[in-house]
């Protein structure tokens, strides 16, 4: 059955964007200060994170991938130590130093977990030069790069974004951006938009449910000539849309969440590494979706190695076939078109499974690389065969079904007719075994429509459910 694949994170990935350097002082606070009504806090421990464009770097290093960081620091303490953490990290940095700015710095201070003061050190880029910016990102295209990662905080690091997108389309590289404020104009022409759902209710308008998401979002692809819009949407997992293709929603994987602090920079650093490494969209993005889920589970912005996302597919059992949710089928079957896949779908009751059974899904099988099966709920077979069937439960009709080497997934349907998941689902070949015509098999058209097969199989002579349980019947009186 065909499995999400890890890559081996070989593809050199560059970011670009607002660097900057988080710190935490902690200690305990036992008093009040004689001098105004305010915690005196008596430092016990400090610590220096990487932060901005800069946690986007080290969440791709710790995936294995090469990367190098483009950025703009002051000429200062900070800017040596925020150095030093993206080395120490494998990152390779390629800072513009100006002297006329501070390296932007957050410093926050905690008691007893908690945030008690942020202050901020930081002024405006307008004066920078972004002409050194443009020349450090010519120089990764150079240096064979395959994706270009925009990380955008608002703080000016990407004011020529324009000019970086157009620099690396021209290149055939993949530009990926992490979006900040209203203006996507300024993003138009990007390979793909990585906004949250607030970041994109505030260019879009309020999103009411999921279709008006797919709405909003193919006209924003329209509007902003983008190839594709990766929506994230916390507990409710992440949406990707592209022009001409069904959306593909990925629900969370996320089994407790801790700390949603750098999620957003875990999903495009590792959407890139395995874009640059060659892997589909659907499949980056499936990857990519567990990724955030394993980092929400740890507190501070952490990052996610290969095997950890491994060990997260693997035990959610994720697109590696068997039996499916719909919403899990779709993920799969859009990844798998992506691969070039042929992909087969037939349905059925499939109460009571015997030879004849066998024998029609071996031969649908043998017309593509996947097959699918849909199968009628309790409740739908009870409406097309009476209140005495099924016979077997759902839950065993296609847990049989999904033990067969020629089956590749098994869905359920509640639905009299199965049309409505075969027109999200639209496979190369739809099937139907026995003697139909082509024009009464549910979900023909849609079929046609989208260039696929809708082929008839003959049963097997000699073998129907129907009869068997007719003889049982006979057998029992």
């Amino acid at each position: 059955m065909p499995a999400l694949h890890i890559p081996t994170f070989s593809g050199k990935v560059t970011v670009v964007g607002d660097v900057m350097l988080d710190r935490y002082w902690t200690g305990p606070a036992t008093r009040i200060s004689p001098e105004a009504p305010v915690p005196v806090i008596k430092i016990t421990k400090r610590e220096d994170r990487a932060g901005g464009a800069a946690n986007v770097a080290i969440n791709i290093t710790a995936l294995g991938a090469p990367c190098t960081l483009v950025g703009i620091v002051g000429e200062d303490e900070a800017a040596a130590k925020l150095t030093s953490l993206v080395t120490d990290k494998q990152v390779n940095p390629n800072f513009i130093v100006s002297p006329a700015v501070p390296t932007i710095t957050k410093l926050r201070v905690l008691s007893r977990n908690q945030q008690l003061l942020r202050a901020d050190f930081e002024e405006g880029y307008a004066d920078v030069d972004n002409g050194r910016m443009l020349q450090a990102l010519r120089q990764s295209i150079r240096d064979d790069c395959k994706v270009i990662i925009c990380s955008d905080y608002g703080k000016g690091a990407l004011t020529s974004v324009q000019q970086m997108i157009h620099l690396a389309r021209n290149h055939g590289i993949t530009v990926l951006i992490d979006p900040k404020g209203t203006d996507f104009n300024r993003y138009r022409g990007a390979s793909l938009l990585t906004p949250n759902l607030s970041e994109f209710e505030a260019v879009a308008g309020k999103v009411k449910d999921e279709n008006d998401l797919v709405v909003k979002g193919l006209k924003m692809i329209a509007d902003y000539e983008l190839d594709a819009l990766l929506v994230t949407r916390s507990e409710d997992g992440m949406s990707l849309l592209r022009p001409g293709l069904p959306a593909v929603h990925l629900p969370t994987h996320a089994r407790e969440v801790y700390d949603v602090t750098g999620a957003g920079d875990t999903v495009i650093a590792t959407l890139g590494a395995c874009l640059a490494s060659g892997l589909d969209l659907v499949s980056s993005c499936e990857i990519a979706n567990h990724a955030a889920g394993i980092v929400v589970g740890k507190l501070g912005t952490s990052t996610a190695s290969p095997e950890e996302i491994k060990a997260e597919i693997e035990g959610h059992g994720i697109s590696s076939g068997g039996v499916v949710t719909q919403g899990e089928l779709l993920s799969a079957v859009a990844r798998l078109k992506q691969q070039g896949k042929r992909i087969v779908m037939t349905n059925g009751c499939f109460d009571l499974l015997h030879q004849g059974h066998v024998d029609y899904l071996q031969k649908a099988r043998a017309l593509g690389d996947v097959l699918i099966i849909a199968v009628n709920s309790d409740a739908s077979v009870a409406r097309l065969k009476g209140p005495t069937r099924p016979i077997v439960p759902l839950a065993n009709r296609m847990s049989l079904l999904a033990a067969l080497s020629c089956v590749d997934y098994v869905v359920p349907f509640d639905t009299d007719t199965p049309q409505p998941l075969i027109a999200q689902v639209l496979p190369d070949v739809l099937v139907k075994g026995g003697d139909y015509r082509v024009e009464q098999i549910a979900g023909h058209v849609e079929v046609q429509q989208h260039g696929g097969q809708v082929i008839v199989l003959p049963f097997t002579a000699g073998f129907s459910t129907s009869a068997i349980v007719k003889r049982i019947q006979a057998e029992g009186k």
